[in-house]
């Protein structure tokens, strides 16, 4: 099985030599992992990973190739987990019980209600429709349903209803050395350059060379600056949530980006765009950047391409405090005018289908806020937007 998982690893493109995987069998004889899961994923984890960019393909290929291990042995004799509990005590409903579930009856009222619930409540509720709990129809809690709530206590997404989240949640960036399975991301992005020649002459001009050795009958070298990639672009990427359903082909579009765009600065995000974005998502609590002082810092030829599925709540666009993970003291709708109205050049990417964009409120929304500068994210649409870019 660890044979099996070195060669998994070399074979997703993570960097493992026969001495990291020799170190790794030695902390192992010596008993490092204390036999359990956890451990042996983080010693593995730091013996065989060099760069964190590499972090998502060693998870995935763990996860693959250890599938099916589970953490029994720290549960005492005679005890079920208790995450087997919670799952026992996760509400389903079927879409006609869904249907007759009324949410409070808007963004107000939500927080409103919220308040009143934390100052009155005593003591943990499962499975009711009014106060703090899980398995229920409560607009408040974890593992139950209902159509517009602030999600409390669970990890994952699991309806996508949520108009605010209360836990902290962890995101990963994008890998972007990311092999792409297809040129055509690139050569759609190659629309997009334009080349200007520019700075010192550093270059052998052939062409002006031979004209002038022709003309004074000597050798007479010309030279002339290097031709460069004169497009500058910033890319926002919408990260977590919805956008984990479309990680892989915002990572081949990054990489690509990467390639074609010599000057080109990323940002992340979540959902919408608000005061603040970030570099890291490991460090997006701690280290955020002002979005009014990155559009004090990049001028207006810049580019701007934003990438997100677009849908939210649209509390989330329109209402200050509307976001689903803090409360912003502008609404995400302000932002995105000053975005546009700054950078002429700019277009937003969708992952879902365009025949799907009637259905949410918030695409129809955020493609209004862009001017009709929304596009697919395929070649196609690529292809559309680069044009675009370039008027």
């Amino acid at each position: 099985m660890l044979i099996t998982f070195f060669t998994e690893l070399k074979s997703a493109g993570v960097p493992v030599s026969l001495r990291e995987y020799l170190t790794l069998m030695e902390a192992l004889e010596q008993d490092l992992a204390e036999r359990r899961v956890e451990d042996f994923y983080y010693l593995a984890r730091v013996t065989l990973v060099k760069d964190e960019s590499n972090l998502d393909k060693f998870d995935r290929v763990f996860g693959h190739v250890f599938k099916g291990l589970d953490l029994m042995s720290d549960a005492p004799a005679g005890e079920i987990p208790e995450d087997w509990l919670r799952k026992m005590a996760e509400k389903h409903l079927s879409e006609e019980d869904k249907a007759q579930i009324k949410a409070l009856g808007g963004f107000e009222k939500l927080m409103e209600t919220l308040r009143e619930r934390l100052k009155e409540q005593e003591k943990r509720h499962q499975g009711g429709s009014k106060w703090i709990g899980t398995a229920g129809t409560s607009p408040f809690g974890a593992y139950g349903y209902n159509p517009e709530g602030v999600r409390i206590g669970q990890k994952e997404s699991r309806h996508r209803r949520a108009v605010k989240v209360w836990d902290k949640r962890e995101f990963k960036d994008l890998d972007d050395s990311l092999a792409l399975g297809t040129r055509n991301i690139q050569v759609a992005l190659k629309r997009l350059r334009s080349f200007a020649r520019t700075g010192a002459a550093e270059e052998l001009d052939l062409d002006d060379t031979i004209r002038a050795t022709a003309h004074k009958g000597m050798l007479d070298v010309k030279m002339r600056p290097e031709r460069r990639n004169a497009v500058k672009v910033i890319l926002f990427f919408d990260i977590g949530g919805s956008m984990d359903d479309h990680i892989r082909i915002c990572e081949e579009l990054f990489s690509a980006a990467r390639t074609e765009f010599k000057v080109m600065e990323h940002f992340y995000f979540h959902n919408c765009l608000y005061e603040y974005v970030w570099k890291q998502n490991s460090r997006r609590h701690s280290d955020r950047i002002s979005t009014l002082d990155l559009l004090h810092k990049y001028p207006a030829d810049y580019k701007v391409i934003f990438v997100g599925d677009a849908s939210m709540s649209p509390y989330e666009i329109a209402y200050a405090g509307g976001s689903v993970e803090h409360w912003n003291e502008e609404p995400g709708s302000a932002w995105m005018q000053r975005i546009t109205n700054l950078y002429k050049n700019a277009v937003w990417l969708n992952p879902i289908r365009p025949e799907h964009w009637g259905y949410t409120h918030s695409i129809k929304m955020l493609n209004e806020l862009m001017e009709n500068r929304m596009y697919p994210l395929t070649v196609e649409g690529l292809t559309e937007a680069m044009k675009e870019l370039t008027r």
